[in-house]
């Protein structure tokens, strides 16, 4: 919603500020100018970005209006399932979430998460932890830094969709400048012919100075900026993820691991101590 808004103040602003001093809208309206920069960038895009950046890009571009991926309720989820997990290795030795890690989606303490298990991206990061620490006698110092080469990859391809737009919105000035340089040559052509035609020519073709401007610094880089924001804050729950496993293989009990894990989450989705330990006494 706020990105709605940001962008209705943003045409308000310039569109008033214009008609203010008593400029006319119809002659903003150069529907050709609009085909030759939005085209070109469109083709510049997809020329410099591989097609599943593309898909990602397009996905990110609509997700930012949803708001975050994760809401407080899914970092719970998140930490509850690792409760369970930890307890029952804590009890019964880790050899006993072998079903559990190798069978996710069989498994019934993922079960109690569904949409926690709908996500495989997450679940795959869950489960190849786990299975490093069933299957091995690992060190938490040994662990670590494949936990922290993991969230890299992770956070790389999470910020290609922004580097993408980001791209496109470096090039939109210039493709308004293309479009104005073939808005001149069209002026030229029109040169001995009407004055009111030839100032129609001039003004086309300085709109499409301006709509390239407006579009990188007023549109797409923003939301190259609201897109990296969102994928920065969908990314804390793996930090969360790395956080308690690494405390449980320390040798700290379930509920401090928790507790590390809850600390590294963002304010705003934090749950409270208090109201986190209650919780997690109504857990399995």
């Amino acid at each position: 919603m706020l990105i709605i808004v940001g962008f209705l103040i943003v045409i308000i602003s310039v569109l008033g500020g214009y008609v203010g001093a008593h400029g006319k809208l119809g002659a903003l309206w150069q529907p050709y100018e609009l085909v030759i920069i939005g085209g070109a960038a469109l083709g510049a895009f997809l020329v410099g970005t591989p097609i599943k950046t593309v898909k990602q890009t397009l996905q990110a571009s609509i997700g930012v209006f949803k708001g975050p991926r994760y809401k407080q309720q899914d970092y719970i989820d998140v930490l509850s399932l690792l409760y369970e997990l930890l307890n029952k290795a804590r009890r019964e030795g880790f050899m006993a979430l072998e079903d559990h890690v190798e069978r996710p989606a069989d498994s019934a303490i993922f079960a109690n998460y569904p949409k926690v298990q709908s996500d495989h991206h997450l679940v795959d990061f869950i489960t190849d932890c786990l299975r490093l620490m069933i299957g091995s006698n690992i060190e938490p110092h040994e662990l670590e830094p494949l936990l922290e080469m993991e969230l890299e990859k992770h956070h790389a391809e999470a910020m290609q969709p922004s580097a993408a737009l980001n791209k496109v919105s470096d090039g939109l000035p210039g493709f308004g400048i293309v479009a104005a340089v073939l808005g001149i040559v069209i002026t030229m052509g029109s040169i001995g012919g009407a004055i009111e035609e030839v100032g129609a020519h001039v003004a086309g073709a300085l709109v499409g100075t301006f709509l390239g401007i407006l579009m990188a610094y007023g549109f797409v880089s923003p939301l190259a900026a609201a897109v990296e924001a969102r994928a920065e804050q969908d990314s804390r729950i793996y930090e969360s993820v790395k956080t308690a496993l690494l405390a449980c293989l320390r040798g700290y009990n379930p509920k401090i691991a928790l507790e590390f894990a809850r600390k590294t989450l963002p304010s705003n989705v934090r749950p409270g101590f208090s109201e986190f330990e209650a919780h997690l006494k109504t857990v399995k």
